[in-house]
């Protein structure tokens, strides 16, 4: 199982972009301290985690790697800033390709239960009971771009802003990086009175319905696109339901989420 398993879930190719990123191993003069250990072992365990959606301490034994080790290395990797850097890294080969469609973005967000930790709230409409809001932006097409996570009892609108800012620089076909939409698209829970202004000010125009007045289903013909990245995103069972007590971590498992996802993308162009 381990073989092909470790194949299946992190190929050569995404490998490929995944070693130059991992920060270096630095032992320490004094001895002792953490050991070397096989990284793609690691980054196969922590995948098989998102995927599977067990816990830790379940981690299977074919993989080559303690429990222990495969945590400690995901955190220190979460804390270093590793998956944003390789959700990047997969956009940028993306959008060399031509393949990041600028013409509008897409927000949309969804809830999940969570057990305890922090970034999560009351939920309004679920009998106050405890989750987290995961945010997406995406592209025209329902290409993950930028993430957030915060307590199901944060107004939609409040991410609008965080999100935009965090579109990253990602690479074009031609001409310079890009991370402006020509557009963004979202539903009356994301109007707030000066958002507009604030997505215009920046050059996007702002496609935000209006309580009261317009309908939310005139999104529709672009809402399915976010709806289905969102559906794509729970395809990786540890997201379903939230049991991490840092929403960093909660959060570092989003973003490797929306890379494999971008990866599944980028594969089908390579073969």
């Amino acid at each position: 199982m381990g073989v092909g398993l470790s194949q299946r879930l992190v190929p050569d190719e995404l490998w490929s972009l995944v070693a130059p990123l991992l920060p270096p191993f630095a032992s320490r003069p004094q001895g002792g301290g953490t050991a070397p250990v096989d990284e793609r072992a690691v980054f196969t365990a922590v995948v098989y985690v998102l995927t599977s959606g067990c816990a830790w301490r379940h981690l299977p034994e074919t993989f080559g790697v303690s429990p222990a080790t495969a945590h400690r290395r995901f955190s220190a990797w979460t804390r270093d800033g590793l998956w944003r850097r390789l959700h990047q890294a997969v956009l940028d080969e993306l959008g060399a390709r031509g393949e990041v469609d600028w013409t509008s973005a897409i927000v949309d967000a969804a809830s999940v239960r969570a057990k305890r930790g922090s970034l999560t709230g009351r939920n309004p409409v679920d009998r106050g009971k405890r989750g987290s809001k995961l945010h997406v932006l995406s592209d025209a097409q329902g290409l993950s771009l930028a993430l957030g996570v915060s307590g199901t009892n944060v107004h939609d609108s409040q991410a609008l802003l965080p999100l935009v800012l965090g579109i990253p620089a990602i690479r074009s076909r031609r001409g310079p990086r890009r991370r402006r939409p020509g557009r963004l698209r979202a539903d009356k829970a994301y109007h707030s009175a000066d958002r507009p202004k604030w997505l215009r000010e920046r050059g996007i125009v702002p496609r935000i319905a209006r309580p009261g007045i317009e309908s939310s289903e005139r999104l529709g013909r672009h809402r399915w696109k976010i709806e289905r990245s969102i559906s794509w995103l729970f395809g990786y069972r540890r997201l379903t339901v939230r049991y991490e007590r840092k929403g960093s971590h909660f959060l570092a498992f989003l973003g490797l989420a929306a890379t494999l996802t971008c990866y599944k993308k980028l594969a089908k162009l390579t073969t």
